[in-house]
């Protein structure tokens, strides 16, 4: 707890140090009005021992009604040697000692604690004024002023009791958040994790599907020119041939995946910078793809970035190993508060239903929903193909 804190909280072992105060004040004044009484008759010096027992048992109380039966045990004798002191004084000088009496009481035997103190508080008061001989009307204005004082009490300890409540239940708040946050960052970086262990495991049976069915029938055709070598070799030469031509075609599907599958930061580039690296890193591949970044465009956070850059990875490698297209346009831009990212080529388009079907396309659509943008990817009227893809701006390194 802070230390300004502690003016007026205090903790389960340690009175507000306001209350230490004013303890201190009143403990001194009833000493001293002891040590007066003692002084005039010596016989009357047990008048000094409530002052100094109370000075002893301070340290030892607790302020918590989860305190244990010792510490209840000294807490009465605490209270004993506050009554035993007031008569001593007057009722104006003992009022502070009643005061941080009836805060204790309170803090550990519970507000009806407080109540009943008071009400013999007040009962005392009267009472050792009227043995004492003083004046009746001297008796009755001591006792209103130490009833007015023990309510007033009663009120500021429970108002005092309530701002500890609930600056513990706010500490205990801000613990539990912080913990919370921990666990989300965590599940965070841990979502991250499956979802690149996810698009990889995409990537790969893919990757398998491609290179395999090349393996699988260069196999083949080399199986048949091993069989056609002595009774038809020409045949067998074709054969060759053909293994071959599907080698070289098996070798570039091979790059493309092996381009696809680099990561976002491109020797420390992000951003449209690493969206135009991933775009320069098709070429080779038999397409001319362009890269045109229309201003700075707003923030996006890093998770948005990883999509935009997963988005071109799946136009690319959708326009270089399906469409049959020789050039791909890509534009990034923003308007209305969002990033738009389009990737156009003039291959031969697709049908709705393998735009519908594909396995790429519907995971990435997924992805861009949950961030709160859109995906549209079709066939183009001028003829080609396009995908686009919206994301809402947020914070963090622009693209």
């Amino acid at each position: 707890m802070a230390g300004s804190d502690r003016w007026t909280h205090g903790t389960d072992e340690r009175a507000p140090y306001i209350l230490s105060a004013l303890f201190g004040g009143s403990d001194l004044i009833l000493l001293w009005s002891a040590l007066q009484i003692a002084a005039g008759d010596h016989r009357l010096w047990f008048f000094c021992v409530p002052p100094l027992a109370m000075l002893g048992m301070w340290p030892f109380l607790r302020w918590n009604r989860a305190a244990s039966r010792t510490h209840g045990a000294v807490s009465l004798l605490f209270v004993l040697a506050a009554l035993g002191g007031m008569g001593t004084g007057s009722a104006i000088t003992t009022i502070p000692l009643v005061v941080v009496v009836l805060t204790h009481i309170v803090s550990v035997f519970g507000f009806g604690g407080g109540v009943w103190f008071s009400a013999v508080a007040v009962g005392f008061t009267l009472t050792a004024n009227l043995m004492m001989g003083r004046d009746a009307w001297r008796s009755l204005a001591e006792t209103i002023v130490m009833a007015v004082f023990t309510v007033w009490a009663l009120i500021a300890t429970r108002v005092l009791l309530g701002a500890r409540q609930r600056a513990a239940d706010n500490e205990r708040l801000l613990a539990e958040l912080t913990d919370a946050h921990a666990k989300l960052r965590r599940y965070a970086a841990r979502v991250g994790e499956l979802t690149v262990a996810e698009e990889r495991a995409r990537m790969s049976r893919e990757m398998h599907d491609s290179v395999g069915h090349y393996l699988t029938v260069i196999n083949l055709g080399l199986e048949n020119a091993q069989r056609y070598r002595a009774a038809r070799p020409d045949e067998a030469w074709a054969e060759v041939r053909q293994a071959q031509q599907l080698t070289v075609e098996a070798l570039a599907d091979t790059r493309r995946w092996v381009r696809a599958l680099k990561p976002l930061a491109l020797e420390g580039k992000a951003g449209a910078t690493a969206l135009a690296e991933l775009a320069r890193s098709f070429e080779g591949t038999g397409l001319d793809v362009t890269f045109q970044a229309e201003g700075a465009g707003p923030a996006l956070d890093e998770e948005a970035e990883l999509v935009m850059y997963r988005a071109l990875q799946e136009g690319l490698t959708n326009a270089a190993r399906h469409s049959g297209a020789r050039r791909v346009a890509v534009v990034l831009g923003a308007s209305d508060g969002r990033v738009e990212l389009a990737v156009t080529d003039d291959g031969r388009g697709a049908a709705d239903e393998e735009v519908c079907g594909g396995h790429g396309l519907a995971g990435l659509r997924q992805r861009v929903t949950a961030l709160g943008g859109s995906l549209h990817a079709g066939s183009r009227a001028e003829g080609g193909f396009a995908l686009r893809v919206y994301l809402p701006a947020g914070t963090g390194a622009g693209l």
